[in-house]
């Protein structure tokens, strides 16, 4: 049986929950987990420390909890995270394990299907959803709109600032959904792979920090 926690937010707040399903051996977790449907290896970090960490907090649901790999932001406290999966899926929620204290994030916004987007664009565009992240050393869930998330093949997750540290930390991210067989396969007939090289650190004058993108940005009205 599950046990859901629930906290409240404000009003752009979407459903966040800290789920525990007891009902499932502890290496599986939520039965929707889509750990196996993500392109682990092509996970991509932007403005972290160690950018080529990105794959390590993309993790099984039984290392969800682990604190020995985690990326921090470099340059300041924004970063961007884009995760690819392997074919197409319908989100249900989104998976996070941030912080400690100030160094959890303040919101987290979503961008499905961008699989390109960098700092050079993200200011010129509205998430589809965004959900404000309290502080704790749990996994949070968060719930999407599952309509706005119907047939995702990647999802960027931007990070725009910390909760007053000057580095932001995330341990994990995960997802939970359905994998869509027939969109996928009708995706891979069309899909060509982008490569993209990235600088192996950033160089701090290179990253202008994003204005704006903080606790009075908003998600649009859905």
């Amino acid at each position: 049986m599950a046990h859901n926690h629930s906290h409240g937010g404000g009003c752009h707040d979407e459903s966040h929950h800290h789920d525990h399903d007891h009902g499932l051996p502890e290496n599986v977790g939520h039965r929707d987990n889509l750990f196996s449907r993500i392109d682990r290896g092509n996970v991509v970090a932007m403005n972290a420390e160690e950018p080529g960490k990105g794959p390590e907090v993309i993790k099984p649901w039984d290392q969800r909890l682990d604190e020995e790999q985690f990326l921090e932001s470099d340059a300041d406290d924004q970063m961007i995270i884009r995760v690819p999966f392997t074919g197409a899926v319908k989100l249900r929620a989104l998976l996070l394990k941030a912080g400690p204290a100030d160094q959890t994030p303040a919101k987290v916004a979503l961008f499905p299907n961008a699989p390109n987007m960098d700092f050079s664009d993200i200011a010129d565009k509205k998430p589809v959803q965004e959900f404000t992240i309290p502080q704790g050393r749990e996994v949070g869930e968060y719930h999407v709109m599952p309509a706005k998330f119907p047939n995702v093949t990647s999802i960027t997750l931007f990070f725009p600032a910390s909760q007053g540290a000057d580095t932001t930390r995330i341990y994990y991210v995960g997802f939970l959904g359905q994998w869509s067989e027939a969109s996928t396969l009708h995706i891979l007939r069309k899909f060509e792979p982008v490569m993209t090289v990235y600088e192996s650190k950033p160089n701090l004058a290179d990253h202008d920090k994003i204005q704006g993108m903080n606790e009075n940005w908003s998600a649009p009205s859905s």
